[in-house]
């Protein structure tokens, strides 16, 4: 065994936590002691206290707290020799907590630049383009990309391009007018989008970097003059071959950028996602991954994205998270794999629950007024003193519960129903379900303030006596 751990709970949780170590060690690697400390409730634990009781064996490599525990370790690492740590807050939490790879002191870097698009801002007030530049960087996007529209030329472009530059953020420019595009770069616009065989004249007198893109996107012989016309001008460029949506040329547009990449091996290249997560009836986060992995490996330095529809609207926050993953991927040769748990927003990385066994051992043991919540084996459970009662359906429940405790006040019933919600909800799409903590939607996920809500005295009659 490569470690020794000793873990710490108190007397509630110490048969649950001795019948998951066994194999927990046994897949992970190391030994272990449990230290039942004299407290019910783990989470009550604070580290003074612990440092009064804990006995550490010797031989272990480091002490493991329940996640609940609060306060200050310095006192505790005082008495205890080993590293002390806080674990997770549920013990079936505790395969994960395990299971993640470790991170090397460089995860979080990227070599992938994210172009953020503003579409239509000619219809758009200044005051709306810049809140939406604003949020876009916030969220990630290292260039703010200035959608025009076609037919028109927008004079008004330059103020707009200045603005966004005023607070501080890089600005690209989307289009083919070449009047628009000269207004743009006046005022500051660094990038061009696009340039093809209709502008790339004009392009050699703006002074800006540009992309190339194909006249006609099956036609990579456009590309290709476009490309040597600005080379040899000594403009710079990146290179964007357009990926296609799927049932329009997807696969074949994926080839296209595999041969430019044979092609221009040095060269830099950009990508456009937003053919396949707007024009796709699916979640953009897993789209947003896979195509950032196809980019970090194919060396495409510069990504461009949109959050027009609403199954799209984090996509620079996707995109973002997504980078650094591939980033540390491909570095280190490692699989994408428990490093960012940030792009699981719809299921969670591993469901785990405790047996309806040991849910009703759970009721004969407690000794408290409270009630527990879980989700496991495709129902709602709630557990009490000698009460354990469960349903696929939440109310069937709370219909059982008011059998059972006739007098449940409003408070404490709107409390159950909205943790009960949760625990549905964890049910049907296959995430855990901690009760008193938001379920983990990734990097959307919401903190959530625990509210104590105080109990409200019944109606008096009119005599002043209770009715």
């Amino acid at each position: 065994m490569s470690e020794h751990i000793h873990f710490v709970t108190g007397r509630l949780a110490e048969h649950a936590l001795r019948r998951l170590l066994p194999s927990l060690a046994a897949d992970v690697g190391f030994s272990y002691s449990v230290d039942v400390l004299p407290i019910t409730v783990a989470a009550l634990m604070r580290p003074d206290w612990i440092a009064k009781h804990i006995r550490v064996p010797e031989g272990t490599s480091r002490v493991l707290l329940p996640g609940y525990c609060t306060g200050d370790l310095a006192m505790l690492q005082q008495t205890v020799a080993q590293p002390v740590e806080i674990g997770p807050r549920e013990l079936n939490q505790l395969p994960a907590y395990f299971s993640r790879l470790p991170r090397h002191h460089d995860y979080g870097q990227f070599d992938i630049e994210i172009l953020a698009e503003i579409n239509h801002c000619p219809q758009l007030t200044l005051a709306e383009i810049l809140s939406q530049a604003q949020a876009l960087a916030a969220a990630g996007a290292d260039w703010i990309d200035i959608g025009c529209q076609p037919g028109r030329t927008w004079t008004e472009v330059g103020e707009v391009v200045r603005a966004v530059r005023d607070r501080g953020l890089r600005v690209s420019i989307d289009s083919y007018n070449t009047r628009e595009i000269e207004i743009a770069v006046q005022a500051g616009a660094e990038l061009v989008l696009s340039v093809n065989s209709s502008n790339r004249e004009a392009a050699l007198d703006w002074g800006v970097e540009v992309v190339a893109v194909p006249d006609d996107p099956a036609l990579l012989s456009s590309l290709e003059e476009t490309v040597e016309h600005l080379a040899q001008a000594r403009v710079p460029l990146r290179i964007d071959p357009i990926l296609e949506p799927i049932a329009f040329g997807f696969a074949r547009s994926l080839e296209r950028y595999l041969e430019i990449r044979r092609r221009y091996p040095d060269s830099e290249m950009m990508m456009g996602l937003g053919n396949l997560t707007e024009l796709t009836d699916v979640d953009s986060a897993g789209i947003n991954t896979l195509l950032m992995g196809l980019c970090q490996e194919l060396g495409i330095r510069s990504v461009l994205t949109t959050q027009v529809i609403n199954w799209a609207r984090s996509s620079v926050q996707e995109c973002d998270r997504a980078r650094r993953l591939m980033h540390y991927a491909v570095e280190h040769k490692v699989l994408p794999k428990h490093l960012e748990t940030g792009l699981l927003m719809l299921r969670d990385a591993q469901v785990t629950a405790p047996p309806r066994a040991e849910l009703t051992e759970l009721a004969s043991s407690l000794r408290d007024n409270n009630y527990r919540i879980f989700a496991a084996e495709g129902e709602v459970h709630l557990v009490g003193k000698q009460l354990h009662v469960h349903a696929a359906d939440p109310f069937e429940v709370m219909e059982q519960l008011h059998d059972l405790s006739p007098h449940l006040d409003a408070s404490h019933a709107f409390y159950l129903g909205y943790e009960m919600c949760k625990a549905h909800t964890a049910l049907v799409l296959g995430k855990d379900y901690q009760q008193d903590e938001p379920l983990d939607w990734g990097l959307a996920t919401r903190a959530e303030t625990r509210h104590y809500l105080k109990r409200r005295r019944p109606p008096q009659s009119p005599g002043g006596r209770d009715a």
